[in-house]
């Protein structure tokens, strides 16, 4: 399997003239062909389209199927919009990438509604192995090396569990930091927009020409929260000890999390909201449940069935989590802990469990998943950190050194 594709490495070609936007297409044309048949990562696989100035001009995007790229139809993952006529508009998300010079190539394969029912995406990281999910197809065509940027989007752990299982890196926005216009939600409150690539360094050059804000550059040893709840495998519990091991050792301070009885009511509250948020977003699916898998359904029932008192009960858990971890992240760079579970289970049928990110999404902090450590088989996993609201680029800085302060930071992953 090709090994992904650095991003900051294409734009340094094309600024160069090593390489040209059609020789890139063509390059990424000629990964999918020849890994696609296994790996269908693709509902539409790249193809030309028109090209923008900008800091990004020339890189090919990949965009998950919920998100509307002019032209092209957003089937959602699911039977109910395989008819769906092509949007006649690009979705704010993509509108701001095209502006930073990328261009959407193609369309990503995504879970039924962006919730648990899978596609048929293979892990290139871990073949046989889910590559997680939602954002499944944008994940794998990363690490394959299919295109050096994709886009995802997160309502529970749909970037950050994705991102671990195949071994690259990916940003979660703060909630709100873009327009959702033209994206197929599923709660609004969570919705938050992704980004997955090869590095870290990456990401910070991605989201520097997304935003105009200055790239994240190199930083000091960063002071860091250490969260490992009981609940990992014991092959991320041991990567984890032996990282923080390094980081302090490097010179970064690493204390334990405080508080980590407000994490698990983070976690509860988070399922809460996402129900009831569902059911009232997807209303017009709940009312044809025979044509839905069984997980949607469910939960669409459930969240129809939410008392409003315990949604209430679950947004003060979350106004309570943010005002204190908004204080902790006043004296501390970021939280830092596992990504996901342990590494990819074995099987197609499941995307994983989400435990992992459901507090930090609740709370609509930023994410950076970066990769770099692995199970003694050689699957990936991931660790994540949570920042501050809004202050993507500093996170970024934070990631981009612990990235580098793994045992197996930039080994390509596939």
């Amino acid at each position: 399997m090709n090994e992904p594709w650095s991003l900051r490495e294409l734009v340094d070609d094309l600024a160069a003239g090593r390489t040209t936007p059609a020789a890139a297409l063509d390059r990424a044309r000629e990964r999918v062909a020849a890994t696609e048949a296994r790996l269908r990562a693709w509902v539409v696989p790249p193809r030309e389209a028109p090209m923008e100035p900008g800091p990004l001009r020339g890189v090919q995007l990949g965009v998950k199927d919920i998100i509307d790229v002019a032209g092209l139809p957003t089937r959602c993952g699911s039977a109910l919009r395989a008819s769906a006529a092509p949007a006649s508009a690009d979705a704010a998300i993509v509108a701001a990438w095209r502006r930073a010079g990328a261009v959407p190539v193609g369309k990503t394969v995504t879970t039924e509604f962006a919730y648990f029912a899978p596609g048929p995406t293979d892990n290139p990281a871990a073949p046989g192995h889910t590559p997680g999910g939602s954002s499944s197809g944008s994940a794998a065509a990363v690490a394959a090396g299919h295109v050096p940027l994709a886009l995802g989007s997160q309502t529970a752990g749909s970037v950050t569990r994705p991102a671990a299982f195949c071994g690259v890196a990916a940003l979660v926005l703060t909630h709100g930091r873009f327009p959702v216009d033209g994206v197929t939600g599923l709660a609004p409150s969570l919705d938050s927009h992704g980004l997955f690539a090869a590095h870290v360094d990456d990401l910070a050059l991605a989201f520097a020409a997304l935003t105009g804000e200055p790239e994240a550059g190199p930083t000091a040893p960063p002071r860091l929260l250490f969260w490992a709840p009981d609940a990992v495998d014991p092959a991320m519990r041991a990567a984890l000890d032996a990282a923080r091991e390094r980081w302090v050792a490097a010179g970064a301070v690493v204390d334990d999390l405080p508080a980590p009885e407000l994490v698990d009511s983070l976690t509860s509250a988070h399922a809460v909201v996402m129900a009831a948020e569902a059911a009232v977003e997807r209303a017009a699916e709940a009312a044809r449940p025979a044509e839905l898998s069984r997980p949607l359904a469910d939960l669409l029932r459930r969240g129809a069935a939410t008392d409003p008192a315990d949604l209430a009960r679950a947004r003060r858990v979350a106004a309570e989590g943010r005002a204190r971890f908004g204080e902790l992240l006043t004296s501390y760079d970021a939280v830092v802990g596992p990504a996901a579970l342990g590494p990819a289970p074995v099987g197609l049928a499941a995307t994983g469990d989400p435990a992992m990110s459901r507090p930090w999404q609740l709370l609509g902090f930023p994410a950076v998943t970066v990769p770099g450590l692995a199970a003694p088989d050689g699957r990936p996993l991931g660790v994540q950190l949570i920042g501050a609201p809004r202050a993507e680029s500093a996170l970024l800085r934070s990631g981009a050194w612990v990235e580098a302060h793994l045992p197996l930071a930039r080994r390509g992953g596939c």
